[in-house]
């Protein structure tokens, strides 16, 4: 099954950003090559839902860090290869013997063509599958390796020593080749043998994003998740903080089927939203086989993750904010049917209505979530007196973000604690900021 999510929650938990900036893609988006930052957004589009696939892709991803291993490749081979193979047209192909002056003046070949981008082409793909040949025998295809037994690098391997491709490994990348080698190899780099051409260039390109990646989790003290069968209904989370904010306050949360409902509370501004997000980002990394912001997580895989934390009203059908609230759980609900085990977060429920359709409905859906054992819900709300009720329900766990009061100033701690809270602190922080008074001034001068 495919993992599924949408642009709601990638928006909410800010995986593209705006114009690509400031993203948590951003974050990693350090490739050496133009087609690794492209691949790299293609992983980031569709993360992973088997346990042993996510895994996988975590140990190359920790081998690499390892190693410490630079991309050994120039980017600009890259360049030269990929506008070379870029020209699909047969009739710029290289001739098997040289042409006539007359040919010249009336072939494609030689009037049109560059031969210079072709030979330049050819020359940076036998650098470049000489390079990777070397990097597959001295460091992917070892004992030890996580590698060695991926089949996809088996398969680059073979490509690589078997003809007609194995012929350039005795190449000098450096030294002119003759016509009819020439011709030979663009025959067969760019037209006969394509395809494959691509396949090992796609693979560089994944290197090329799974080093990048090392060194990311390396630079900033990610660490690598472990991800456990469906079956387990398992997320221990240590230590994980936003991983784009500075000096953020971390915290732990465990989760199982006896407790896949978190009810959470805290006064405005006690961090609610961002413990949300930075949950949220992790999750979704860590379904990418990527390093999180933790000290140390272990989850049970899922198949998608729905977010709603800033919802906008859907003026363009007419919605408030209340609908598309219903819209949303309406959504949510169809996934949880279909037997999704999906993790859903839903940043103050029902927050578009009246305290009273609020109270029942936190009630009626946290109830309705709370019977879907397989997946997991995050809830936060304002609405505290459902939780006296929600009690009852013995698989839903209470935490709230705690405000300590400092005379007339509120403080907040960010960090987690076991139960329900009523701090409410709004009227406070709005005497702090003196509006009474400058409405009162106002009035006044009006007088």
């Amino acid at each position: 099954m495919l993992f599924t999510t949408d642009q709601q929650t990638q928006e909410d938990l800010n995986i593209y950003g705006k114009q690509g900036k400031d993203s948590i893609l951003s974050l990693f988006n350090r490739t050496s090559t133009l087609n690794g930052s492209r691949l790299l957004e293609e992983l980031f589009r569709y993360p992973l839902s088997d346990a042993a696939a996510i895994n996988a892709r975590m140990k190359k991803i920790g081998y690499l860090q390892n190693l410490k291993t630079a991309f050994p490749f120039s980017s600009e081979l890259f360049d030269q290869a990929e506008q070379y193979l870029a020209d699909k047209d047969e009739r710029t192909k290289v001739p098997a013997e040289r042409p006539t002056l007359e040919k010249k003046l009336t072939s494609l070949v030689t009037s049109n063509a560059d031969y210079r981008q072709i030979t330049s082409g050819i020359a940076a793909l036998i650098e470049i599958i000489q390079q990777l040949n070397h990097l597959l025998m001295h460091t992917l295809v070892l004992a030890g390796s996580p590698f060695i037994s991926d089949e996809e690098t088996l398969s680059i391997n073979r490509i690589l020593n078997s003809a007609p491709i194995s012929l350039l490994l005795a190449e000098n990348p450096k030294s002119k080749l003759v016509h009819g080698k020439l011709a030979k190899y663009d025959a067969m780099l760019r037209f006969r043998y394509r395809d494959t051409v691509q396949q090992v260039l796609r693979y560089i390109y994944q290197l090329d994003v799974y080093l990048t990646v090392a060194r990311v989790a390396t630079e900033r003290n990610f660490i690598f998740p472990k991800a456990l069968t469906r079956e387990a209904h398992v997320i221990k989370i240590t230590g994980f903080y936003h991983p784009q904010l500075e000096n953020a306050v971390a915290n732990t949360l465990n989760i199982s089927a006896d407790s896949n409902v978190v009810f959470l509370t805290g006064a405005n501004m006690a961090g609610k939203s961002t413990f949300m997000k930075s949950l949220g980002i992790a999750m979704y990394l860590a379904h990418m086989g990527f390093p999180v912001a933790a000290k140390e997580m272990e989850f049970s895989v899922l198949d998608g993750i729905y977010t709603t934390i800033n919802l906008p009203d859907n003026l363009g059908i007419g919605a408030s904010h209340f609908y598309a609230e219903v819209l949303r759980i309406k959504k949510i609900a169809k996934e949880l049917s279909n037997g999704a085990n999906i993790f859903v977060i839903f940043d103050e429920l029902f927050r578009g209505t009246n305290v009273k359709d609020a109270y029942d409905a936190t009630l009626a859906i946290t109830t309705g979530f709370a019977k879907k054992h397989n997946s997991v819900f995050v809830i936060s709300t304002h609405i505290i007196e459902a939780g006296e009720v929600l009690k009852e329900i013995p698989n839903i766990s209470f935490k709230y973000l705690p405000t300590r009061m400092k005379g007339m100033i509120p403080e907040y701690t960010y960090t987690l604690e076991n139960g329900v809270t009523d701090d409410r602190h709004g009227m406070i922080i709005i005497k702090n900021e003196g509006i009474l008074e400058l409405l009162t001034k106002r009035k006044e001068t009006l007088a």
